[in-house]
């Protein structure tokens, strides 16, 4: 039972600042805990995904953890929970333009994720161009 409730304290709470503001998604704290295709630091800047939401809503079923939490026509909010301690991770995607999805990934607790947020958009960018 104590396992179960340490669990439910990774989870944290859902941030209020999720979604698309002025067009575009939110940028990172100084965490290196996130990436953003909105960001100009390189730290934490990651390039958009060249395909479409319809692609991305197709492989996230695939990867482990994920859980679509919202869907509109052009934006898809994902969560991302770490099988070990349940960490959540939010992941947001937008379309803005044919064939390239901006993204969003950030970790909700902590400070230092050890990479996960900027692999795991690589290994959906992977998936998504191995798409027929």
């Amino acid at each position: 039972m104590v396992g179960l409730l340490s669990l439910l304290g990774c989870a944290g709470e859902r941030p209020a600042n999720l979604g698309v503001h002025d067009g575009q998604l939110g940028t990172c704290p100084d965490s290196p805990n996130c990436v953003s295709t909105a960001e100009q630091r390189d730290s934490h800047r990651i390039d958009p995904i060249r395909g479409t939401l319809a692609q991305i809503r197709q492989v996230l079923p695939q990867m482990p953890g994920a859980r679509i939490i919202r869907e509109e026509d052009d934006y898809l909010y994902a969560e991302f929970t770490s099988r070990l301690m349940g960490f959540v991770d939010d992941v947001e995607f937008l379309e803005q333009e044919a064939g390239l999805v901006q993204v969003r990934s950030a970790s909700r607790l902590g400070h230092s994720d050890l990479g996960v947020n900027r692999a795991r958009i690589e290994t959906l960018r992977q998936a998504v161009a191995a798409l027929p």
